[in-house]
């Protein structure tokens, strides 16, 4: 089953968040991730509002938390580290994700 990696992102350091995500795409790629969401319109109904939101589709649960766990993908993340708040998720699709 497909997995979604879901991310509400407010970014305080965009030249530190900047090498963060060009790196992370290309960690998120390896791994079978396709960007469905980066940024954009949105409208908040709930919860904290967080300007950037990010949402790639994974193979499986597995391969969107292998991606976060890998070496590739910490070395991004250390760009992240007190360059933003960051809440992030990874929740299964119900079905085959193409509905």
């Amino acid at each position: 089953m497909t997995a979604l990696w879901i991310a509400h992102v407010t970014v305080t350091d965009p030249d530190r968040y900047a090498r963060y995500a060009a790196l992370a795409t290309g960690a998120i790629a390896a791994h079978g991730g396709q960007f469905l969401v980066r940024s954009g319109a949105y409208v908040q109904l709930e919860g904290s509002d967080r300007a950037r939101n990010v949402v790639a589709r994974f193979p499986s649960l597995q391969a969107a938390e292998a991606c976060y766990r890998s070496a590739e993908y910490q070395a991004a993340l250390d760009h992240a580290r007190g360059a933003a708040e960051r809440d992030l998720v990874i929740v299964e699709e119900n079905g085959d994700g193409t509905k």
